[in-house]
């Protein structure tokens, strides 16, 4: 691996922020993000990544590999809670491990930003579709998740019907940003959205430091819960991501071939969300801990792949290019 590449990522300034989130909690330090800007940074995110994948989703059409492309990442997103959530429920409650594979089956938008920066640093291309990829990967994972806890939980499955349970995680103020934003941006007049793009595009990178800034708070303060599961946990954090994420690096030159395309795929697979899915499982698994996969997906998995991650994962796509 390019070890110029793992320094510049560990030198990332949102992952530093991150990182000053955690060592402003262990200090017991008086620093906090308002609970209402924290909300508007949120939806922010969702609606700046939404309407950008639109936007792109709308210049570049819909040709055979765009296609190919949703197809395979609703896949990915769908499968992915599948097989963890058996993995995971062997050692932990249903409730748990319905929400950690609805985490790990859906992506991060804030790695998939990281890895777009590390691809223009390295002036490689990529598709603008691939936005659009990312924010369809949401909800599948969410109604994976949803689908496994109703059939598993006998209370999730005395306090709802299936399909109420899956509209609301459809209708949910994250899930439904994010795919409303994606539907305005395909449908809005060019012309128009240029108007609002310095919004849309110029602050992105500043918002995003300040909300990592609150998730290293968060992460740091919600690390006793996360701790009950010992190193089972941390393994799986580190193990399932890293596997998700070099066999699509590995496969996925089967019908893409743009390698810019790979990495981001890759780093999709690999990534778990921590904006969407624990808003969502507020809902669905209300007895899910968020102390375990809100430090599992950001404490662990997001530095693995900002640092050692991408430049793993481009490495296998090289060796199968």
């Amino acid at each position: 691996m390019d070890f110029h590449i793992l320094i510049s990522n560990i030198t990332n300034p949102t992952l530093l922020f991150f990182v000053l989130g955690i060592v402003a909690t262990y200090l017991k330090s008086d620093l906090e993000i308002p609970a209402s800007s924290s909300k508007f940074i949120s939806l922010y995110l969702l609606f700046s990544i939404g309407f950008r994948g639109g936007q792109e989703l709308a210049h570049s059409g819909f040709s055979p590999e765009i296609v190919y492309s949703l197809i395979f990442g609703i896949f990915i997103a769908t499968t992915i809670p599948l097989y963890t959530f058996f993995i995971l429920k062997r050692k932990m409650s249903i409730s748990d491990s319905g929400a950690v594979a609805a985490a790990y089956g859906s992506v991060s938008a804030v790695t998939f930003v990281a890895t777009v920066s590390f691809l223009e640093a390295q002036k490689i291309n990529y598709g603008g579709h691939m936005v659009a990829v990312m924010a369809l990967m949401e909800s599948p994972a969410i109604i994976m998740g949803v689908i496994l806890l109703m059939k598993y939980d006998a209370h999730s499955r005395s306090t709802g019907k299936l399909k109420e349970t899956i509209k609301h995680s459809f209708i949910n103020g994250s899930v439904l940003m994010i795919l409303g934003s994606l539907i305005i941006g395909l449908i809005a007049d060019t012309k128009q959205a240029e108007g609002i793009k310095p919004f849309t595009t110029d602050i992105f990178k500043g918002f995003l430091a300040i909300f990592l800034l609150e998730m290293g708070m968060v992460t740091a303060k919600r690390f006793s819960a996360f701790k009950k599961y010992g190193w089972f946990a941390t393994i799986f954090a580190l193990l399932i991501p890293m596997t998700n994420g070099c066999l699509v690096a590995a496969l996925s030159g089967s019908f893409i071939h743009e390698v810019g395309n790979r990495l981001i795929f890759a780093i999709l697979a690999a990534s778990a969300s921590y904006i969407a899915v624990p808003a969502a499982m507020k809902l669905a698994a209300p007895k899910a801990d968020p102390g375990l996969y809100i430090p599992m997906a950001l404490g662990i998995t997001f530095p693995f792949n900002i640092t050692i991650g991408i430049p793993l994962y481009m490495y296998i796509i090289h060796l199968t290019f």
